[in-house]
C-alpha cells in the first residue's frame, strides 16, 4: 500500500492548492514534511501556469510547529543542525518563490507553524484560528520563529508572544499584522479565492519581479532601498507590459497583456 504523500497538491484556474498532510500530528513539520514541501516549491517555481499558491493544512489544524517526537527520538546536535538548516532553507524558499503564497489558516498555527504563516506573503484565517510561538512553554525560546514574527508584527507584540507563549486569536493576529484577513470558517475559501483571482489577473512576471524587489528592499537602509526600487521602476517602465498598461489607462480601455505572463 502506497504511503500518503506528505504534501497534497491540486491545481485549478492558475492556483496551486497545497495541503500539509499529517492531520493526526496536526501537520507537524518533520524533516520529511519540510523536504517534501521544499520539493513542491521547486516544482512550482518552474510552472508558469501557476500564478498563486495557497498553503493549508489537513484535519483540525494548520500546523503545530516542529515534530517534537522526532526531535526527541533524534536527540543529538548533528540532527538539530540539519533540522534547522532545512527549516531555514524552507522558509527562505517561500520568499524566493516567484508566485505569492497565501496561508490558509484554520485551527492552530503554533511555533514553526506560526513562523510559516509569517513567512507566507499573505495570510487569511478563519475567525476561530489561534496563533502562538509557544516553545518557551517547554523551555525552548522560539528563536527561528522570532525572525519571521518580528518582521510581521511590532517588536513589543512579538516579544510578548515569544516570552509568554500565549495564544492570540485571529482578530488580534489581523490587528497586529500577522494575517491579512479574518473571516468565518465557511467564508475562508471564498475570501482566498477572491484574493488569488485579483493577483492572478495581473501579469505573472510583474508579480514575480515585484515580490523579489519587495523583500530585497525590506532588508536595506532607506537610501539603498530607494536606489534599487528606482532601478526596478525604470526597468519596468521600459518594458512592453507597463507601456501597454499605461496606454490602456490613458485610452480608457482594458489592457491586453499579449500573454506576457
Amino acid at each position: 500500500m502506497e504511503p500518503e504523500p506528505w504534501v497534497l497538491m491540486e491545481q485549478r484556474d492558475g492556483v496551486a492548492h497545497l495541503t500539509l498532510n499529517r492531520p493526526a500530528q496536526y501537520n507537524a513539520l518533520s524533516m520529511e514534511m519540510m523536504a517534501a514541501l521544499h520539493a513542491v516549491f521547486d516544482q512550482l517555481a518552474e510552472d508558469t501556469a501557476v500564478r498563486v499558491v495557497v498553503l493549508g493544512g489537513a484535519g483540525k489544524a494548520f500546523c503545530a510547529g516542529h515534530d517534537l517526537k522526532q526531535m526527541r527520538d533524534n536527540a543529538d546536535r548533528s540532527f538539530y543542525e540539519r533540522l534547522f538548516d532545512e527549516c531555514s532553507r524552507l522558509m527562505m524558499r517561500i520568499q524566493t518563490l516567484p508566485q505569492p503564497i497565501i496561508a490558509r489558516v484554520h485551527g492552530i498555527a503554533t511555533a514553526a507553524g506560526c513562523q510559516l504563516v509569517a513567512m507566507c506573503d499573505l495570510a487569511v484565517a478563519a475567525a476561530e484560528a489561534r496563533f502562538a510561538v509557544s516553545g518557551v512553554n517547554v523551555g525552548l525560546f522560539c528563536a527561528t520563529p522570532s525572525v519571521a514574527l518580528a518582521r510581521n508584527v511590532g517588536r513589543k507584540a512579538a516579544f510578548e508572544m515569544l516570552v509568554t507563549g500565549k495564544f492570540i486569536d485571529a482578530p488580534t493576529a489581523m490587528a497586529l499584522g500577522l494575517i491579512n484577513h479574518c473571516v468565518s470558517a465557511d467564508a475562508l475559501d471564498g475570501e482566498i479565492g477572491r484574493l488569488a483571482a485579483a493577483i492572478g489577473a495581473k501579469p505573472r512576471s510583474v508579480i514575480a519581479e515585484g515580490k523579489a524587489l519587495f523583500y530585497r528592499q525590506l532588508e536595506l537602509g532607506m537610501a539603498p532601498a530607494y536606489q534599487v526600487a528606482a532601478r526596478a521602476m525604470v526597468c519596468s517602465l521600459a518594458g512592453e507590459i507597463a507601456q501597454e498598461g499605461i496606454a490602456a489607462f490613458t485610452e480608457k480601455r482594458p489592457p491586453s497583456w499579449h500573454g506576457a505572463g
